[in-house]
């Protein structure tokens, strides 16, 4: 293979990859005025476990990772200061009965080992729970009226 061939085959390699959330560890003094004012108004009552930045989809956002009350809640936040989504920890009592129903069907033999609320734009949008069924683990959602959701990642 001659220099040019070899250098033509490296970057054909890297642009086939596909573009992805790219996510790294950052400290508080590394968000934005906007996105500390936010995280610090989200955060009131919680013990702060980390920050991150991640583009997705070509935009920045920032997460803020904290546990409140003994349950993890996640808030994404834009670079201009708004809430994006929240991923709360709920317990599977506290739930409506048809949302009960409805993970326990989609669970089927498998065995549910938490669920988050997912709230977007200020609006619950649906619950996901994590399932365990004969060790292989998966994700299942379902609205916030227990119908059935497709997952999106």
């Amino acid at each position: 293979m001659t220099r040019t061939t070899i250098g033509t085959t490296i970057l054909l390699a890297f642009t086939a990859i596909p573009l992805t959330a790219q996510e790294r560890k950052i400290t508080a003094a590394d968000l934005p005025a906007a996105v500390r004012a936010t995280a610090q108004a989200q955060s009131q009552g919680a013990t702060v476990r980390g920050y991150s930045r991640e583009v997705e989809h070509g935009r920045v956002q920032y997460e803020v990772e904290m546990m409140i009350a003994g349950r993890s809640r996640d808030v994404t936040i834009g670079a201009d200061g708004t809430v994006v989504e929240i991923e709360q920890q709920v317990a599977f009592d506290s739930l409506p009965a048809p949302v009960r129903t409805a993970l326990m069907k989609k669970a089927g033999k498998g065995r549910i080992t938490g669920v988050e609320s997912l709230t977007k734009g200020g609006t619950l949008v649906a619950y996901e729970a994590a399932i365990v069924t004969a060790g292989k683990r998966s994700e299942v959602q379902v609205g916030p009226d227990g119908t059935a959701l497709t997952h999106e990642e």
